[in-house]
């Protein structure tokens, strides 16, 4: 067993215990003992990462962080919950930042300027210039083959940056798997307008646009894609239920009897751990006919004014961001460092981690806003609480509505949010 299986493994087991016994609030533990409260959502692998710094930084200062793991679903109502009742924590790992406490952040430009962060997901709050939000980590879009089933019908599929394949292709590939294996579906994608998103920018759309007269609206190609997405879910090619009654979409991938899954390289540390029954790879996103995914940050580090522990709390994400130590977060958790030029080794499938890279090379400017959009959003005010992409293609998938019903709705609430 190497390093970083290793230490993953003791993180998780230090997440487990540190909820039981740590406190559940910032500040001075009584015993002159400072804690910091750090409130994050994630998977097993990113809450082992950081359970793991909290560990090593408890031994090398004394200083206690606290991970408190909340359901990401619950993550943004327990964020404004404690900004409203004067009771932030010292620092959370959020989506985004929201108008009810962005004026609660602390200025992280020291931080920031000492970290190297990727330009991309270099941000500053657009009305004072400061840095007040740090990129855990590089998230991005990706396809996911069974390889197993792949190679027992004996259909080829890409497997660098230097091969091409079209959706067209793609669906005919794996509509071929299914037929000479038991498979059952072609494809899967998570219900998620970030998957989405790609899925778009793939058809050559820029995605939903500010217009001359300042509404918003979904482009042509955006339309386009939206139409091919419900042919594969009605030809059986995708399971309905997923997006249209909320399956889980892994568990289906996990099951063996999906080709494909449109998921993210975060799947990566949990496909590792938790398939054993047949092969899977990374390969090349199709192309429609634009190379493309949507990267940005996993989540970015926010530090709260009026914790009580704010020198401590600076201290501490300083630590994080320093070389070894983030390095370290990135190999236990399975995960794209969102630092310039840092080299990370990877337990196992080194060259997945190194296809998304590519792709992330060789996408469209448009393939990075989600991330940083969300951000300044709610440093200027707006709180946006939906996804009309995502809410509107359920609908449409769910014979709801017509494609121009769908794209004039995603128009219109599109619009609503972004009015200042």
């Amino acid at each position: 067993m190497n390093r970083s299986r290793t230490f993953r493994t003791a993180a998780v087991a230090g997440a487990a215990v540190g909820g039981l016994l740590l406190a559940g609030c910032s500040g001075d533990a009584g015993d002159g003992e400072v804690v910091l409260e750090f409130v994050q959502s994630g998977d097993v692998n990113q809450g082992g990462g950081y359970a793991m710094l909290a560990e090593q930084y408890y031994e090398e200062t004394g200083v206690r962080v606290d991970v408190v793991e909340v359901p990401n679903a619950d993550l943004r109502t327990r964020l404004r919950t404690a900004a409203q009742a004067n009771d932030v924590p010292a620092l959370a790992a959020s989506p985004s930042t929201d108008p009810a406490w962005t004026d609660r952040l602390l200025d992280l430009t020291d931080v920031f300027a000492g970290a190297n962060i990727i330009d991309t997901l270099s941000v500053a709050d657009p009305t004072d210039d400061k840095v007040k939000a740090l990129p855990t980590t590089l998230t991005a879009v990706g396809m996911f083959l069974n390889t197993s089933l792949w190679d027992e019908a004996g259909v080829a599929y890409p497997t660098s940056i230097d091969e091409e394949w079209t959706w067209d292709e793609f669906v005919d590939r794996a509509n071929e798997v299914v037929e000479s294996t038991d498979a059952e579906y072609g494809a899967v994608m998570d219900r998620s307008a970030h998957r989405l998103r790609s899925f778009l920018f793939e058809f050559g759309s820029q995605g939903v646009t500010e217009q001359a007269d300042g509404s918003w609206a979904l482009d042509d190609e955006g339309a386009e894609a939206f139409e091919y997405f419900k042919g594969m879910h009605d030809s059986g090619f995708m399971p309905a239920a997923v997006w249209g009654a909320g399956d889980d979409p892994s568990a289906t991938f996990k099951s063996g009897r999906v080709a494909a899954y449109m998921s993210g390289v975060w799947q990566i540390a949990d496909f590792q751990d938790n398939i054993a029954d047949f092969e899977w790879a990374s390969v090349p996103l199709p192309q429609q006919p634009v190379r493309a995914t949507n990267y940005g940050a996993a989540s970015w580090i926010v530090a709260f004014d009026g914790s009580g522990v704010e020198e401590e709390t600076r201290d501490f994400i300083e630590w994080m961001y320093s070389e070894e130590h983030y390095r370290d977060y990135c190999e236990v958790s399975g995960c794209l460092p969102a630092v310039e030029g840092m080299e990370i080794e990877y337990e196992a499938d080194a060259e997945a981690f190194e296809l998304y890279n590519d792709e992330i090379a060789a996408s469209p400017p448009i393939s990075a806003v989600q991330t940083t959009d969300g951000l300044i959003n709610g440093y200027l005010g707006r709180a946006i609480d939906s996804e009309p992409l995502e809410d509107e293609m359920v609908r449409y998938l769910n014979g709801e509505t017509s494609l121009d019903e769908a794209v004039a709705a995603v128009n219109e609430a599109s619009t609503a949010q972004m009015s200042d």
